[in-house]
């Protein structure tokens, strides 16, 4: 595990994009795992940069989002597929029909989470994973648990998340509370996984996760399991707590 602490939020995201920029430039057609929130939106932009420098080509590239909130549909304004459009897909020269995410319509759950599987499967997996990391330490939307689910599942979001989430709605009667998630198998099998967090919000959870106890109840601690290919980039404030503990297990830029 390599653990970066940046500067500041733009540094943190323009070291993150120049690992997938890498992977897109040995593997046209590389499968992406791709995650929303605040933390990846500075990737994305350095990597449209990227894509207008004519550097980087989407048009063989496939995606699989981490996960989408049930009950909204693609056209509203805080699914993830709308997120992933005014962010990302919309900018480069991907094919819609390789981009993918939960069906969050979808009311059979069962089945809903058995077709994600089986899409994953069919792409061979996951090139290179993008997480963010939430203060309870959830991964996608798995949240502390005393199981782990290694599939995609149907999730009743924990109220540390709702909360986290409101400030994005209207009202707080707007705010999911359920979702589709990639499963923790299928993250902790992508080839590489790269994690983000910016924000003092962040620094206490990771030092949780990679240096407290593996637990289902930190998600984001299992990634230890994996630790050879797994990359964490910080922003100062996140990484605050992490550089004073443990200075000889993170690399400052």
């Amino acid at each position: 595990m390599k653990i970066y602490v940046c500067e500041n939020y733009d540094a943190m995201s323009a070291q993150a994009a120049e690992l997938f920029s890498t992977q897109i430039k040995e593997k046209p057609d590389s499968v992406l795992g791709l995650a929303t929130g605040s933390s990846p939106i500075g990737l994305y932009k350095a990597l449209v940069k990227k894509y207008e420098n004519k550097e980087i080509s989407f048009a063989k590239i496939k995606t699989v989002n981490l996960d989408e909130y049930c009950g909204l549909t693609a056209d509203n304004d805080q699914s993830y597929a709308y997120f992933m459009n005014q962010n990302l897909f919309s900018h480069v020269d991907i094919d819609k029909a390789n981009t993918n995410l939960p069906d969050g319509t979808n009311p059979d759950a069962e089945a809903e989470c058995a077709r994600y599987d089986a899409l994953i499967a069919s792409l061979g997996g996951i090139d290179i994973q993008l997480l963010g990391i939430g203060v309870n330490g959830h991964i996608g939307f798995n949240e502390p648990s005393d199981t782990i689910s290694l599939g995609t599942n149907h999730v009743a979001l924990t109220q540390s998340t709702f909360e986290a989430n409101a400030r994005f709605f209207a009202s707080i009667d707007d705010v999911p509370r359920y979702a589709y998630s990639m499963g923790c198998g299928s993250i902790l099998n992508a080839k590489k996984i790269v994690l983000v967090a910016n924000g003092k919000g962040k620094a206490e959870i990771l030092e949780k996760a990679f240096f407290g106890p593996v637990t289902s109840q930190v998600p984001a601690s299992l990634l230890r399991l994996v630790s050879d290919k797994v990359y964490i980039f910080a922003d100062k404030e996140a990484g605050e707590i992490i550089t004073k503990n443990h200075p000889e297990d993170v690399i400052v830029l």
